[in-house]
């Protein structure tokens, strides 16, 4: 499948393009220039034929030091990988400076290009499209990604330039059959399938250095990084593989304190990252180990607990760290007692910088994602109950005992648990507590969230009462 780069200036509609490519609204859109700053990969259709669309920032003339400059290598690269550049100009606006400097920039690089002519449906639009010509990148296409106009005629140009053969049908593989196995007492072991991706998010505060952990991961400058809090904006997710196994890994905008949340863009890039941590399967709370555990890192580990996503935490930036076993001593204990709801949390120091600790990060999520996916047979749940209620019995109230009558595990990811009794509402947190806690030391299910649904048992004979 063919790999096909939309390039062009700030605000000449590029993600709006790669939305209506993908079908999705994957790539966030806002009217001021400058949005898209990662380069974002997606399955894309157009009609009959399907091909890999790469968004990529908006093409400024900068230093290489600069942000700017960095966005702008993301996007040479992004050209130089790609099997064919769509080049999107401003029909409205007519050419720049900077179009006519981007086009002699993709006639040196020698590489397949297709000049579209965006917003072609606006008014005086005419004048801009024959404008377009001067770029000596043969005859533009008009279209309108906001409407979808024009997506016959792209698709015929793009079919011109590849060749009918780089879309030629190689056939849908075969589903994999799956085996059902089941436990002693007949009931279904529901596992997961290694040979999909496993999907991780990376999270945490602006600046903790996200994206320079999947770099490392990747080794490769695949994200934009610098010293400038809040570079990410989009969630940007890239493939690798991890000892045969493979691996979706998002990155994601750094998520502030609500209250400090103001502009629109920002609140876009916050919707997009709580996006991609109810996708996940293990969410990575990245902390820097110089500040850590400040009142918002808190709070992201409370949201990935409650979404039932599988946690691990990363203390990056170690290399930075003088006293290290004081501090390791110190962040193990902070750990156990802000964090109650994740009691046993896979834990570890890494740097992103140097890469050390990557190696035990990755076992730690490997291991945090078996857990998550766990089952408990039920006839081990209802000796487990027995002992736990003969220890300790359910709280009485008004001289009456709660009656605990059945347990059983309905589904894991993560492990939730059903509970037939008496009364539920008067059974209690405290002793809802007490029992998760027991699940996890004796079924070893450190670290990751458990739900406990208490459920009151049907009266047989309330239908008779009713005649």
């Amino acid at each position: 499948m063919p790999t096909i780069a939309i390039i062009g200036r700030p605000n000449v509609g590029k993600s709006t393009l790669f939305n209506r490519l993908v079908g999705k609204r994957l790539a966030l859109v806002d009217d001021r220039p400058g949005v898209t700053r990662d380069r974002r990969e997606g399955e894309a259709s157009l009609l009959d034929i399907e091909f890999t669309i790469v968004d990529t920032a908006g093409l400024e003339e900068a230093g290489a030091d600069t942000l700017e400059g960095r966005m702008r290598a993301q996007t040479e690269t992004a050209i130089d990988a790609a099997d064919l550049s769509l080049f999107i100009v401003d029909a409205k606006s007519g050419m720049t400076p900077q179009d006519l400097s981007f086009g002699d920039l993709l006639r040196r690089k020698g590489r397949p290009v297709v000049l579209v002519a965006n917003k072609a449906e606006a008014r005086g639009s005419d004048e801009g499209f024959y404008d377009a010509f001067t770029l000596g990148l043969g005859e533009p296409v008009a279209i309108s990604a906001e409407h979808g106009e024009g997506m016959g005629d792209l698709r015929d140009a793009i079919v011109a330039a590849l060749g009918e053969e780089a879309f030629a049908d190689e056939g849908e593989e075969a589903e994999a059959s799956v085996d059902v196995e089941f436990d002693a007492d007949g009931e279904p072991i529901e596992s997961y399938d290694d040979t999909k991706p496993l999907r991780i998010a990376i999270v945490g505060r602006p600046n903790a250095g996200k994206s320079t952990l999947i770099n490392r991961f990747l080794g490769e400058e695949r994200l934009l990084t610098g010293p400038e809090a809040g570079i990410t904006r989009d969630s940007i997710s890239v493939e690798w593989e991890w000892r045969g196994r493979r691996v979706k890994m998002f990155d994601t905008a750094g998520l502030r304190r609500k209250a400090k949340v103001q502009e629109k863009l920002e609140k876009l890039s916050v919707a997009d990252a709580l996006r991609a941590i109810k996708f996940a399967e293990v969410v990575v709370v990245v902390l820097d180990a110089t500040i850590p555990f400040e009142r918002q890192d808190l709070q992201i580990a409370d949201l990935i607990a409650r979404e039932g996503r599988a946690p691990v935490i990363a203390f990056n930036k170690w290399d930075l760290i003088e006293d290290r076993q004081a501090t390791l001593a110190d962040l193990r204990e902070k750990t156990e007692r802000l964090l109650p709801q994740l009691r046993g949390v896979q834990a570890v120091t890494i740097s992103g910088e140097t890469g050390a600790g990557l190696d035990r990060l990755m076992k730690a999520i490997a291991a945090t994602h078996a857990t998550w996916n766990r089952r408990v047979s039920t006839a081990r749940l209802n000796q487990w109950l027995e002992r736990m209620v003969t220890h300790h019995p359910p709280p009485a109230v008004a001289g009456r005992r709660v009656n605990v009558k059945y347990m059983t595990q309905v589904k894991s990811r993560p492990p939730t648990f059903v509970i037939s009794t008496s009364r539920p509402e008067a059974l209690g947190t405290s002793y809802v507590r007490y029992l998760i806690n027991g699940l996890r030391e004796t079924f070893d299910l450190p670290g990751i969230p458990i739900r406990i649904n208490l459920r009151k048992p049907a009266n047989p004979y309330a239908s008779k009462k009713k005649r």
